[in-house]
């Protein structure tokens, strides 16, 4: 157990940082003679979460979001972010300093390359880039990259953080389902196919699969910082970034298992050159200052896909159980949290007094080991703030007439949850039923679909998004996205999105299904369960099956809107959370439970 009391609720964003600390960046920029620099959110290690004392972006802008890009110049500077956080970058950060820009229909090598004269000299660190991402911008003709020895707000931020560095520990095969040593042979043999010797993985999610070890320097998801390098022999070296290892991890690793502290990785990299080894890159996670430093040493680079990414989506056996059980456990903590929410919202309730109950209810579990992300509590306009984090100052009582949007979910032993409910808190008008109802059978389209194997979920993206686009109305996020078995919450490379890689859908990925509705200053609306890849019974076929176990609030569906087959996946889905959870609640909560999934 890592401990109660997960989130804090301290301001993060800070719109007074920009005006602070860019101008001590300039000054780096001018000592350095470049007009650009890149500042990413990724960190050494390309984490989506990243631990406090490496967040660049947070400490040079402001902006706290788990996505983005800056680019610096001497007299603006453009901030890159996705739909999820358009609002949220507004409010955190000055506009008269910034433009901005969408990251994922711009990115900051499209809007180099878009506007020449800009930047001529553009500095930036190779180890926050992967080497697809530095590529681009070497196709620039107008644009001088300069590889920096270390990145400039390294030398500005007087005030860091100490990291986290407890001590790694095995993840028991009890729960991942598949011994390391197994695992590495299976990546191997892919290796061994495409004529390579080794591969790198620079992030520790990859690590962590792969070694079934677990560790907590990043919020909220349970890895260590570190690297490994296998080779196709299925022996391997393991990178820390100075923890202690025990003896019972050193155990749980083997023989097999190389461990070195992560100021040997770059001499690791040089000596696979020097041996002339061939190595598996995938240039869209790799690294630049790896890729460098194998090219640079003599190594014979093989790009391609990473196998690890595709192993580690199917989920086995004992994941996918340990996933439903989990759900279980979750479901029963949720319940209770609604039944509270429900007989005390109207008494004065705060987001972060809802946080923290729903917190509460959760620890209950003795498998618990954190949340797996920083609790989304927003009523009324905080609502429609797609990755909304309470604060302090944020914070605001649940009013009468609103809608409270909470997306929570948690880490245990055996699984990962997300789940995102919305409220009615009293009564509501027919414009906020409308769109619930529509974001709900959106929902359904998507969990009842069956589809042939070579599906993937830019394909079925639509069906979630049809019954609003029926009003003329989406959502600028994407529907689903995979999840990890007591790893990120958010884990590819499956997911379900307008503009989604093809990957096709296997039996086993966990993805999530999370239509959504959002009115600026008013309302969000989002309803998510996760769902697993099942094979069908129509033969040929896969379908889902819906993981999360909670009531859907039924005051806000508009029936007229649905379709008999909506109302019955509605009812039996509510039936199905009623026999699985009323027998393990108190019976004031399993009486409550009867009437909030009674039949529509």
């Amino acid at each position: 157990m890592t401990g109660r009391g997960y989130q804090t609720f301290e301001v993060r964003g800070d719109k007074a940082a920009a005006g602070k600390r860019l101008h001590l960046l300039r000054e780096r920029m001018d000592t350095l003679g470049i007009d650009g620099l890149l500042v990413p959110h990724d960190d050494e290690y390309l984490n989506e979460y990243t631990p406090p004392q490496l967040e660049r972006l947070l400490w040079a802008t402001g902006f706290s979001g788990s996505a983005g890009s800056l680019i610096v110049m001497p007299d603006t500077a453009v901030l890159f972010i996705d739909g999820r956080y358009t609002e949220q970058a507004r409010l955190e950060t000055p506009a008269d300093l910034f433009d901005y820009e969408d990251l994922r229909a711009l990115p900051p090598w499209q809007w180099l390359r878009d506007n020449p004269g800009r930047v001529t000299k553009l500095g930036y660190w190779s180890k926050l880039h992967s080497q697809d991402e530095i590529a681009h911008i070497e196709s620039i003709h107008h644009v001088d990259l300069v590889a920096l020895d270390e990145h400039p707000i390294d030398k500005c931020w007087t005030d860091r953080p100490n990291g986290r560095m407890p001590a790694p520990y095995p993840h028991r095969v009890e729960f991942s389902g598949e011994a390391s040593r197994s695992k590495r042979r299976r990546v191997g043999q892919e290796l061994a196919k495409v004529g390579a010797d080794a591969i790198v993985f620079a992030n520790p999610n990859a690590t962590a699969w792969l070694l079934n070890i677990r560790g907590a320097d990043v919020p909220h998801t349970p890895v260590a910082l570190c690297r490994s390098i296998l080779h196709a022999n299925g022996k391997a070296a393991a990178f820390f970034a100075g923890h202690e290892i025990s003896g019972e991890l050193r155990e749980h690793l083997g023989p097999d298992v190389e461990i070195s502290d992560e100021e040997h990785f770059g001499d690791y990299l040089r000596a696979l050159g020097a041996e002339g080894a061939s190595v598996l890159v995938n240039t869209a996670v790799c690294p630049r200052y790896v890729y460098d430093a194998l090219n640079e040493s003599g190594a014979t680079i093989r790009e391609g896909d990473d196998p690890l990414v595709l192993f580690r989506s199917i989920k086995n056996d004992v994941e996918v159980e340990g996933f439903r059980n989990a759900h279980v456990r979750d479901g029963v903590a949720m319940v209770k949290f609604l039944h509270w929410l429900e007989n005390s919202w109207a008494a004065g309730v705060t987001e972060i007094e809802a946080v923290k109950k729903l917190e509460s209810f959760r620890a209950e579990d003795v498998a618990l080991q954190d949340i797996s992300f920083d609790t989304i509590s927003g009523s009324g306009p905080n609502g429609a703030i797609i990755h909304y984090r309470v604060s302090e100052a944020s914070n605001r009582q649940l009013g009468n007439g609103e809608l409270f949007l909470v997306d929570s979910g948690a880490q245990y032993l055996d699984g990962t949850t997300d789940i995102t409910r919305t409220i009615a808190l009293g009564k509501q008008d027919a414009e906020r039923r409308d769109r619930f109802t529509r974001v709900l059978q959106g929902h359904i389209a998507l969990a009842s679909a069956r589809f042939p194997p070579d599906t993937s979920g830019n394909q079925l993206d639509l069906l979630a998004r049809q019954p609003l686009w029926n009003a003329g109305l989406d959502y600028a996020h994407g529907t689903g996205h995979g999840v990890g078995a007591y790893l990120g919450v958010h884990e590819g490379p499956q997911s379900v999105a307008k503009k989604a890689p093809h990957v096709p859908l296997q039996a086993g990925m966990i993805l999530s299904n999370e239509p959504g509705y959002y009115v600026e200053g008013a309302y969000g609306i989002r309803i998510e369960n996760l769902v697993v890849v099942r094979e069908s019974a129509l033969p040929g076929m896969l379908e889902f099956e819906t993981l999360t176990l909670a009531p859907i609030d039924r005051s806000l569906v508009d029936t007229s809107l649905m379709s008999e087959a909506e109302l019955t996946w509605l009812n039996d889905y509510h039936a199905r959370v009623y026999d699985q959870l009323a027998p393990l609640v108190p019976d004031a909560e399993a009486e409550w439970l009867g009437k909030v999934t009674e039949p529509l």
